[in-house]
């Protein structure tokens, strides 16, 4: 597997003086669309929890290509910890006007062996942060001409997933939290999902080692391919930018037509 980006450019002012906060984005889809908004002209905010080494890494590939970046750390299911990171970006680039919410954990067991630990560890870092993250910066986004916000959800909040009922709770509620503030925070504020499958992640890649699970997860997406963390990037670039200035309480399902839904 790899994590190689689609050989396409984005017009490098299509983020032109905007500011990015991107959770969770030391590695993965974070990572990605943290190079993929600085292509295209956006400061970048690179948060982190544990991956410092590997932050600061995309924050030198985000310079790379013209724009100022940080790291920030932080744990964001923790309200305290959000407000850090919104005033450490509001103190560097004196605004946001973007937000990503794409920090989560893939943890589970059969509900009967699930502890009330991994019950709640699923759903503060995948849920909970996506409350505290907004709150913290929908103050500083609402005083921009317009702005717009991501969650990272999945097929998962979508139709649920055996043994993993924490996680698609976490990411249904996701789903219903980006309808809710679409109407909320209009019309200064666009507020949608990306609700991926199968991505082409290190998260994953254990599951991967047995060959025959993955050739009946492949065998089951019509596409016959897993996404790669770029294709996730660019769908998110897409929902932020004026290219879908009139989409909101949208969820864009990006799963190779293993999920067709509404």
């Amino acid at each position: 597997m790899s994590e190689k980006p689609v050989e396409i450019k984005l017009p490098a002012n299509l983020f032109q003086n905007k500011t990015a906060i991107i959770t969770g984005a030391s590695r993965g889809v974070g990572r990605a669309t943290a190079l993929r908004l600085a292509e295209a002209g956006a400061n970048v905010v690179v948060n982190y929890l544990k991956s410092e080494t590997e932050a600061n890494e995309v924050v030198k590939n985000c310079e790379s290509l013209g724009v100022e970046a940080i790291a920030v750390q932080g744990n964001v299911s923790e309200w305290q910890a959000a407000q850090v990171i919104a005033q450490k970006t509001i103190e560097k680039f004196q605004k946001i006007d973007l937000l990503v919410l794409n920090a989560g954990i893939w943890e589970g067991a059969p509900i009967e062996e699930m502890s009330e630990e991994t019950w709640n560890k699923v759903l503060n870092t995948n849920l909970k942060a996506a409350w505290a993250m907004t709150k913290a910066c929908v103050p500083s986004i609402k005083k921009q001409q317009r702005g717009a916000i991501v969650l990272v959800s999945s097929t998962a909040g979508q139709r649920g997933e055996a043994n993993f009922s924490n996680y698609a709770a976490s990411k249904g509620g996701q789903i219903s939290f980006t309808k809710a503030l679409a109407s909320e925070l209009c019309p200064k504020i666009r507020v949608n999902a990306v609700a991926p499958g199968w991505i082409e992640t290190a998260m994953v890649r254990p599951v991967f080692e047995d060959e025959n699970y993955k050739q009946q997860v492949l065998d089951s997406i019509p596409l016959n391919r897993m996404a790669m963390t770029d294709d996730v990037a660019l769908s998110i670039c897409f929902l932020l930018s004026d290219w879908s200035r009139h989409i909101t309480g949208e969820i864009l399902n990006i799963n190779g037509g293993s999920v067709l839904c509404g």
